[in-house]
C-alpha cells in the first residue's frame, strides 16, 4: 500500500491457502495495545495461511491418489484419448470427501478450538483499543474546548 494509506489492504487469494492476505496499516502514533492487537492479527493470519495451505495440499494430493486408484481398479488410465484428465462421478467422489473429512476430524477440531481462542482474544483487544481511542479523543476534545 502507498505510504499515505490509513487502512489495511487486502490482497488477492493466495494460490495455496485460498485465503486473502492482509497488509496491516501501522499508524505512526500506534499505542502498545494497538501494536499488540496488530501483531496478534498478523500472527493469526500467518497461522491460518499455514494451516490452510497444508490442508489444501494434502487434500489435492489425496484426491489425486484416490482418483488414480479408482481409475486403476477399473482398468482405466488417468487421461482419455484427447489428453484430458478423467474424473469420477459425484457419487464416487463423495466417498473420498467423506473419508477425508473423517480422517481429518481431529485436526479440524483442534484448528476450530484454536481459531475461536484467537478470535476471542482479538475481539477483546479490539474492545480495549476502541475504549483507549475513545478516551484519547475525549481528552483531546476536553483540552481543545478548554483553550
Amino acid at each position: 500500500p502507498p505510504p499515505h494509506s490509513r487502512s489495511d489492504w487486502i490482497g488477492p487469494p493466495d494460490r495455496r491457502s485460498n485465503l486473502r492476505p492482509v497488509v496491516f496499516h501501522v499508524p505512526p502514533d500506534e499505542s502498545r495495545r494497538e501494536r499488540r492487537l496488530r501483531e496478534l492479527r498478523q500472527e493469526t493470519q500467518a497461522w491460518n495461511q499455514r494451516f490452510w495451505a497444508q490442508q489444501n495440499a494434502a487434500f489435492e494430493q489425496e484426491k489425486e491418489e484416490f482418483i488414480y486408484s479408482r481409475l486403476k481398479a477399473k482398468g482405466l488410465k488417468m487421461k482419455d484419448e484427447t489428453g484430458q484428465k478423467k474424473t469420477l462421478n459425484a457419487e464416487e467422489m463423495a466417498d473420498f470427501y467423506k473419508d477425508f473429512l473423517s480422517k481429518n476430524f481431529g485436526k479440524h477440531m483442534n484448528y476450530n478450538r484454536d481459531w475461536y481462542k484467537r478470535n476471542f482474544t482479538i475481539t477483546f483487544l479490539m474492545g480495549q483499543v476502541a475504549l483507549e481511542r475513545a478516551l484519547r479523543w475525549l481528552r483531546w476534545k476536553k483540552k481543545n474546548i478548554g483553550n
